[in-house]
């Protein structure tokens, strides 16, 4: 049995005293760093979790007599989260973030498509804001780690889903709650979710044959070596120190343009258009997803400041880059406060 809600209408006095403010904030503060993980892979922003955390903290403490305290606080409030994500998500233009422009073939040469802000676009998750899973822990029927189920790519993957195969595919893979759980939260039947499972799982197998996403180790000293490469390439300005680090088949996109590239000798061409569109670099290492990430400033001809330009998250595979997203201005350089970064990095 899991962590799943109980009954949350009073059925009758209860001997169980209501939550007091002191109580409250202990548990709110127990489940946050969860909470706001779990809002994020419903929704696809950081921004948006942040909210949305607020509002099911404050619909808990509204509703706190309701709660008899025959389920756990933790199920009871991930059942108020989930509600709130699916409204939101109902009240919104668009029902999924993207990480590529959908259907749009990969560029070649110079960027010409543009930032496109009619799109929803997927936003990073800092690790610092990534829970200790303690308590937090997947539950045994779970069917992805922790690490797999907070990469970029697959929580690129999972917006693909409709948000109620979404919604049951983190309650059930992510979380590890039965069937029977997840239909208490969003309504039906064990049979009706076990449905919406496969098809989700089916969605998510074209993205993944192997059933799951590349499980990743640790930091260890590959990555930290490849990291390290790659800040001293942007710094040093070295175009072939970059290029050598990617894969033959890597990726690039670069919300919020819509233009992505496939294959190093793809991105070479493109970044052999903009490489000098600044007089310097300097790259800070960070981590988003899990995952390695720099954040790089630049500094422009006429100005000698070091200003916030892209945000860079690295997907490794056997010592070299497989994929590499790059948030580039202005959804780049907004990203920056959510990574405790400033706009201009101080003079040294």
């Amino acid at each position: 049995m899991t962590d799943a809600p109980g009954p949350l209408e009073p059925k009758g006095r209860t001997s169980q005293p209501i939550l007091d403010r002191l109580a409250f904030e202990r548990l709110t503060a127990a489940h946050r760093r969860e909470l706001k993980l779990h809002c994020y892979r419903m929704m696809g922003s950081l921004h948006e979790a942040d909210d949305l955390v607020q509002e099911t903290f404050l619909r808990a403490w509204r509703g706190r007599s309701q709660f008899v305290g025959r389920g756990s606080p933790r199920g009871w409030l991930y059942t108020i989260a989930t509600n709130s994500c699916l409204n939101a998500i109902k009240a919104r233009s668009s029902a999924h973030r993207v990480l590529e422009s959908p259907g749009r073939p990969p560029t070649e040469g110079r960027a010409a498509g543009g930032p496109a802000a009619e799109l929803a676009w997927l936003e990073p998750y800092p690790d610092a804001e990534l829970p200790d899973l303690v308590d937090g822990e997947p539950g045994p029927d779970a069917r992805y780690e922790t690490g797999e189920a907070v990469q970029l790519a697959f929580v690129a993957a999972i917006q693909l889903l409709p948000p109620r195969q979404r919604a049951a595919l983190l309650l059930c893979d992510v979380l590890g709650w039965s069937a029977l759980e997840t239909a208490h939260l969003l309504g039906g039947t064990s049979a009706s979710i076990n449905s919406a499972l496969q098809r989700a799982r089916a969605t998510l197998s074209e993205r993944y044959p192997q059933g799951r996403p590349l499980q990743r180790e640790r930091p260890n000293r590959e990555e930290s070596l490849l990291l390290e490469r790659y800040m001293q390439a942007w710094q040093a300005a070295n175009l072939d120190g970059f290029i050598e680090l990617l894969r033959e088949d890597a990726t690039y996109h670069m919300p919020p343009w819509l233009d992505w590239y496939q294959g190093r000798e793809a991105i070479r061409a493109f970044f052999e258009t903009v490489w000098g569109n600044f007089a310097g670099y300097l790259a800070v290492a960070t981590r988003a997803n899990g995952q390695p990430a720099v954040a790089v400033y630049a500094r422009r001809h006429q100005d000698p400041a070091w200003r916030a330009q892209s945000l860079h998250v690295i997907e490794p595979a056997d010592g070299r880059i497989a994929s590499l997203t790059v948030y580039v201005g202005p959804l780049g350089t907004d990203l920056f406060p959510a990574f405790g970064l400033p706009p201009v990095w101080p003079a040294s």
